[in-house]
């Protein structure tokens, strides 16, 4: 046996560049797809992210299931085709050009027009794919960023519709209730990605009032966020079951005392 040097050490980052320099250098991925082109394909449905951020830890959990069963399948001997995709549908790309536009959707489009805001939301799809590009690449995965696909190419949704219609035809589309977000700016439902995007801090109205009982020097204490309803109430409604607390509030004692002393 031969003493290794106290000085040699091993660098896992280095180790890691030196294989995907390998690997673009001899087009490892290019060559295991034409090996096994004429081999019976395997469907991998892949959900692309959005176009509008860039990698996130999540990102990179879902990205790594997503090259290890590829690459099973295809030392199999199938054939797995692997194109990067991006999901450019719904709020979040809008979201994003009405704030660069200093707008509102409404507005920009009454403003640009259709065409005009659609042009808009199509220009930042491909914003960050550089940095998707080299943060994926880095990660080991075997994917074509070059014949990437959009989920606002025509070919695409045409795709999806003609899904829709297949299972329409075999009666496996019916309808259902189910409580979700929904946009009353907008007229549309939400996803929970977009239901999460936009929260903000508001202040609400709200206010607590007082409702004398009869025969008891006690009241019953009511807390609203529509104070503008509080007209039209005509009663106060208790449940049997529901546990209520009576409590005495020295406040509330000073206050009368001061009203009954008025002259």
């Amino acid at each position: 046996m031969t003493e290794r040097h106290t000085n040699e050490t091993f660098s896992f980052v280095e180790s890691e560049h030196a294989v995907l320099d390998l690997w673009k250098l001899e087009n490892v991925f290019q060559k295991s797809l034409e090996q096994t082109a004429n081999c019976a394909p395997y469907i991998f449905y892949d959900g692309p992210p959005f176009a509008t951020g860039l990698p996130h830890h999540g990102h990179l959990v879902a990205s790594t299931i997503k090259d290890v069963i590829p690459r099973y399948w295809t030392m199999k001997g199938r054939y797995v085709q692997r194109r990067f995709g991006w999901d450019c549908n719904g709020l979040p790309i809008e979201h994003e050009i009405d704030k660069s536009l200093g707008m509102s959707s409404t507005e920009a489009v009454e403003k640009l027009g259709i065409k005009g805001y659609n042009d808009e939301c199509r220009a930042i799809v491909q914003r960050y794919t550089n940095e998707w590009e080299k943060t994926i690449t880095r990660m080991g995965r075997w994917v074509d960023f070059e014949n990437d696909y959009k989920t606002m190419d025509p070919w695409f949704m045409e795709s999806v519709w003609w899904v829709v219609k297949q299972l329409w035809d075999k009666d496996l589309i019916y309808p259902g209730v189910k409580v979700v977000p929904f946009s009353t700016a907008l007229g549309t439902v939400l996803s929970n990605f977009e239901a999460t995007s936009n929260y903000q801090d508001v202040q609400d109205p709200a206010i607590t009032v007082l409702f004398k009982l009869i025969e008891q020097d006690a009241y019953m204490a009511a807390w609203t966020t529509t104070p503008w309803t509080l007209p039209s109430n005509l009663a106060l409604c208790v449940g049997a079951d529901i546990d209520y607390v009576k409590m005495h509030d020295n406040d509330l004692n000073a206050f009368h005392a001061s009203r009954r002393q008025r002259p």
